[in-house]
C-alpha cells in the first residue's frame, strides 16, 4: 500500500519527537511492505519567523495533498509572553483545523501498569481505566463571531455558536466509536444554562433512538469534571463541545501519570491530523530529553484511522508497551531508574519493530 503523509514538526520539542515517530513509521512500513513517502513543512512560531504566517499556503497545500498529517506541536514563549502580538502560533492551529475540516479530536485515555504509581489518583481508581474523549473542534466559542472588545477596551466578548449539522456529525462519530468498544456513550453539556447545550441535547436525544444497542447517558460538564477524577473507569466514550472538550481532555490525560504518553487523532473532512497532546514544551527544546511515546502512539492512530491498517497500529503499541516493560524511558517517567534520551527511546522502539 502507498502511504503519503505530510510531516509538520512545528515548535519546541516538536522536531525531536516527530523525528522518532517518523523512524517508527518507516520501520513499520518496511516490515509490512508499504511504500511510504513524506514531505515536511513549516507551521507555528517557526513559520511566523520564516514567512510571517503560522499556517502558510504551501503547508496547507501539502496537507491537502497528503493522506494524513503527522504533527508535532505549536507554541513559543516569544509569543506567549507578548499579549500584543498580532500574529500568534496558535492561529496556525486554528487555521489548520478550519481549513482541513478537522471537526473531531479523538483522545484515548489509557492507563499503563508501570505508570500507575505516577498518577495523582489512587492506583485502585485508575487501574484498568480505558476511555475515549471525543471533542468537537471547529465550532463553539473558539470560532464563534462576533468576537472582540469594545472601543474603550473595557468590555470583551466571545460568541458560542453551534449548528444542528455540526452536532449531528460529531455525535454520530461518537456512536460509531462506542459501537466498536463497550457500547456506552456519555454526552456532556451544560443544558441547564446554555442555549447551545440545549441544542446539543435535543439533537443527541433524537439520534439516540438510532443506536438502541448503545447505552447513552447525559451529564453536565461540571459533574463530568468530578466524575473523571472520582470514577474514571465509569466512562467508555464521551463526546462534548469544543471548549468543554479542551478542558476535560487535559484533565483526563493527567490521570494516566504522564502527559508524554497520550496520543490524539483529529479527524478531518479533507485530511486527518495525528499529534501528541502535550504541546511544544519549549523548556526542553533541543535537549533530547522529551518523551516521544505520545507522538509514536499518534503514529499508531494514523495507521488505524487514516489507512485502516489495524495490525500496523497494534505493532506500534506492542513496541511501546515493550519499551515501558524494559524501562527504556525518558526522565518524566523514569523515576529512580535509568534515564534514556528521546532518540535512544525512539531507536529502541524502532529496533524492536525491526
Amino acid at each position: 500500500m502507498k502511504l503519503k503523509i505530510a510531516v509538520l514538526p512545528g515548535d519546541g520539542i516538536g522536531p525531536e519527537i516527530v523525528a522518532q515517530a517518523l523512524k517508527v513509521t518507516q520501520a513499520v512500513c518496511k516490515q509490512f511492505g508499504h511504500e511510504l513517502s513524506y514531505q515536511e513543512a513549516l507551521v507555528g512560531a517557526c513559520a511566523i519567523d520564516s514567512v510571517g504566517d503560522p499556517y502558510p499556503a504551501e503547508t496547507h497545500a501539502l496537507c491537502m495533498d497528503a493522506d494524513a498529517v503527522l504533527f508535532g506541536a505549536i507554541g513559543s514563549p516569544k509569543y506567549d509572553n507578548d499579549p500584543s502580538a498580532r500574529i500568534r502560533p496558535e492561529q496556525g492551529l486554528l487555521a489548520m483545523r478550519k481549513q482541513l475540516g478537522l471537526y473531531a479530536n479523538i483522545r484515548p485515555i489509557t492507563t499503563f501498569p508501570s505508570l500507575l504509581h505516577q498518577s495523582p489518583l489512587r492506583a485502585d481508581l485508575v487501574e484498568g481505566a480505558d476511555f475515549m474523549c471525543i471533542r468537537e473542534l471547529t465550532g463553539g466559542i473558539y470560532f464563534g463571531r462576533p468576537q472582540g472588545r469594545s472601543e474603550d477596551g473595557a468590555i470583551a466578548y466571545d460568541t458560542c455558536v453551534y449548528s444542528v449539522e455540526e452536532i449531528e456529525r460529531i455525535v454520530r462519530l461518537a456512536y460509531s466509536c462506542a459501537l466498536k468498544r463497550r457500547k456506552k456513550l456519555t454526552i456532556i453539556d451544560k443544558a441547564n444554562v446554555l442555549s447551545t447545550s440545549r441544542l446539543w441535547r435535543q439533537v443527541s436525544q433524537r439520534l439516540e433512538k438510532e443506536y438502541p444497542e448503545v447505552e447513552t447517558e447525559y451529564m453536565f460538564v461540571d459533574n463530568a469534571a468530578m466524575q473523571i477524577v472520582q470514577r474514571p473507569k465509569h466512562f467508555d466514550v464521551m463526546v462534548t463541545e469544543n471548549m468543554f472538550g479542551d478542558i476535560l481532555t487535559d484533565e483526563a490525560s493527567v490521570i494516566t501519570g504522564s502527559l508524554g504518553m497520550l496520543p490524539s487523532a483529529s479527524i478531518g473532512i479533507h485530511t486527518s491530523v495525528f499529534e501528541p497532546i502535550h504541546g511544544s514544551y519549549p523548556q526542553a527544546a533541543g535537549k533530547n530529553s522529551a518523551n516521544p511515546l505520545a507522538t509514536i502512539l499518534s503514529a499508531a492512530l494514523m495507521f488505524e484511522y487514516a489507512f485502516d491498517l489495524k495490525e500496523e497500529g497494534k505493532r506500534v503499541r506492542e513496541a511501546v508497551a515493550a519499551s515501558l516493560s524494559a524501562k527504556i524511558v525518558t526522565a518524566d517517567i523514569a523515576g529512580s531508574g535509568k534515564v534514556y534520551t528521546t532518540s535512544e527511546v525512539g531507536a529502541w522502539i524502532t529496533d524492536y519493530i525491526r
